[in-house]
C-alpha cells in the first residue's frame, strides 16, 4: 500500500490554503492512502513551522510527502533546504512534488555504475528544484523592494501603520519604571521594539530647563 502525507502551506492568513485541497483528492485517485494532512500558515524560509514539524515526527519508512510545489516545502537557502530534505529522507520517506522527477524506484532496481549515476542525477535534480524555489522567493522580495522604493520616490509609500495601543503600553510601562526587558515581556514584543519606541518618545518630549 502506498502511504502519503499531504503538506500544504501559505505564507499569510489572507491567502486561501483550501485551493490546495485538490492535492489529497489527486493522491487518493493515484492509489495512495492518506495518513495525514498538514497545513501551515508560515513563511517557506522557516523550518520551525508547527505542522511541518508534526509531519516530520509522524513520518514512517516508505511514506511519500506530497506537496503542490517545492516552494510549499522549502524556500530557504540551498544548504539549509538540503539539510531539511535529508531529515525527511532519514525517516525513510521521499518527496513527490511537480517538477521533481523521482528516480527512487529506478535506483532500487539498478546496481553498480548505473545505480551511482541514477543517484547522482537524482541529487542534481533535487538541487535544481530547491534552488529554483529559493530564486523565486528572492526575486519576489526584490520586486517588493523595488515597488516600495518607487512608491517612496513618488510619495505614495506610508509604511506600516503604528500600533498606537502597543506604543502607549510601552511608554506607560517605561514611565512607570519598568526595565526594557520587563516592558518587552509585559507588552508582548521584542526588547529592540521597546528601545525604538522609547527612544522616539524621549526625543518628542521637550526638555525642561
Amino acid at each position: 500500500m502506498k502511504v502519503a502525507r499531504i503538506y500544504m502551506r501559505v505564507s499569510t492568513k489572507e491567502q486561501d490554503i483550501s485551493r490546495q485541497d485538490s492535492i489529497a483528492e489527486a493522491a487518493r485517485n493515484a492509489g495512495y492512502y492518506i495518513a495525514g494532512i498538514y497545513r501551515d500558515t508560515e513563511s517557506g524560509v522557516r523550518y520551525d513551522r508547527p505542522e511541518l514539524l508534526r509531519m516530520i515526527a509522524d513520518l514512517q519508512n516508505g511514506d511519500v510527502v506530497i506537496a503542490e510545489q517545492m516552494d510549499r516545502i522549502s524556500r530557504g537557502p540551498l544548504a539549509e533546504a538540503e539539510q531539511f530534505i535529508a531529515t525527511i529522507r532519514s525517516k525513510g520517506a521521499r518527496l513527490s512534488v511537480p517538477g521533481l522527477v523521482d528516480l527512487s524506484d529506478l535506483s532500487e532496481s539498478s546496481t553498480g555504475v548505473a545505480k551511482v549515476i541514477i543517484e547522482h542525477t537524482q541529487e542534481l535534480l533535487l538541487k535544481v528544484a530547491l534552488q529554483l524555489s529559493r530564486d523565486d522567493w528572492e526575486n519576489r522580495k526584490e520586486r517588493q523592494r523595488q515597488g516600495i522604493r518607487r512608491a517612496q520616490l513618488e510619495g505614495r509609500y506610508k509604511g506600516r501603520k503604528a500600533n498606537k495601543l502597543l506604543h502607549g503600553r510601552i511608554i506607560a510601562l517605561r514611565t512607570g519604571g519598568h526595565t526594557i526587558a520587563e516592558t518587552a515581556r509585559l507588552a508582548g514584543c521584542s526588547e529592540a521594539h521597546v528601545k525604538r519606541i522609547w527612544a522616539a518618545y524621549k526625543i518628542e518630549i521637550p526638555v525642561v530647563m
